[in-house]
């Protein structure tokens, strides 16, 4: 799998998103995330969308290269493109306060987390 590299300073926010909003608001939050990135048409974030949409982000000098990296680093199903559900376990696992230890306001991994709440 791709290994995003980045040379943009980074603050992870999720853990206090979740532990203001509870798993099911940070949720909400990303998938509102998702549908600003989103192809509107496709249902899906696809390497036009994230680079039309990259200004959003504060990536206006992204390379061609570097969304590539992104979009393969969640895409599990291999289309090429991320669904809402790949977006959000994407977000979860790039979060290194996530990954190093689950909020007391979360049950389990954050993976599951976010697959609880869309099962």
């Amino acid at each position: 799998m791709a290994t995003l590299l980045f040379d943009h300073d980074f603050e992870d926010y999720f853990p206090s998103m979740i532990k203001r909003l509870g798993a099911e608001g940070f949720i909400s939050e990303l998938c509102y995330g998702f549908q600003r990135l989103m192809d509107g048409e496709k249902g899906l974030i696809t390497f036009e969308s994230l680079k039309r949409n990259s200004l959003l982000l504060g990536l206006n000098d992204m390379m061609d290269d570097e969304i590539v990296c992104m979009l393969s680093e969640g895409d599990l199903d291999g289309d090429g493109a991320l669904s809402q559900f790949e977006f959000c376990i994407l977000m979860v696992r790039l979060s290194p306060g996530l990954m190093e230890g689950s909020p007391q306001s979360m049950e389990g991994s954050p993976e599951s987390m976010v697959e609880d709440l869309y099962m």
